[in-house]
């Protein structure tokens, strides 16, 4: 027990020691991490600019009424979700494409790159605001961990100390232990999710701005 608590003391003060796996960010997606309670070795962008992900060109405004096309709205959700394949995603954009007229190619492509760019942004910030209660979490539970540990030490010293109590709290101790081991293991999956969204994000808008080109 001690051998943990040890192990959760390190953890609460320094989030790296706990992380060992990480993926890498794109480059263009960097950013200086200044927020000391963020857990991910990954560094934290609360949001995206569309410049980081589109390379096509200048949007217009009116490819903000994306929501406002019932079509444009489905495919948004449908290539989004991580549940469809990558590879599925990008050929249901080039359809999309190869089905509008000559004179609505450009403003539906590029109303479906704002919107690509919207729903995964704010998927995103939410994953990342996620996290952060997630941690914040963790630390309560660390130093909940640290003070049960504390005090069922100096009851254990105790001559008069009651059996049923040392072992109640010793059982609830050790499964707090291994609920907060499990959840470190846990958030370095966790931590991953904002940069398989930036991913997809950009590997759809690639997509869309190719589409462009061809027109």
């Amino acid at each position: 027990m001690k051998r943990h608590l040890k192990t959760i003391c390190r953890w609460s003060l320094h989030w790296g020691a706990a992380l060992l796996l990480s993926s890498t960010t794109l480059p263009a997606m960097a950013a200086s991490n200044n927020d000391p309670d963020w857990p991910c070795i990954q560094r934290k962008v609360p949001e995206l600019s569309l410049g980081q992900v589109w390379n096509g060109p200048e949007l217009p405004e009116t490819a903000g009424d994306w929501a406002k096309d019932s079509r444009i709205s489905d495919l948004v959700k449908t290539v989004a979700a991580r549940r469809t394949p990558i590879a599925e995603a990008q050929k249901e954009i080039r359809a999309f494409a190869d089905s509008l007229p000559a004179d609505k190619r450009e403003p539906q492509l590029m109303m479906l790159a704002r919107g690509l760019f919207d729903h995964l942004n704010a998927e995103r910030s939410h994953v990342i605001s996620g996290i952060a209660r997630y941690a914040h979490r963790q630390l309560d539970l660390a130093a909940w961990l640290r003070k049960e540990g504390s005090e069922l030490d100096a009851l254990r010293a105790k001559p008069d100390a009651d059996p049923d109590e040392i072992e109640r709290r010793t059982d609830q101790l050790t499964w707090e232990t291994r609920l907060f081991d499990e959840r470190v293991h846990s958030l370095t999956a966790v931590c991953e999710v904002p940069t398989l969204i930036e991913q997809r994000l950009y590997q759809l808008s690639k997509t869309v701005s190719d589409a462009l080109a061809e027109k």
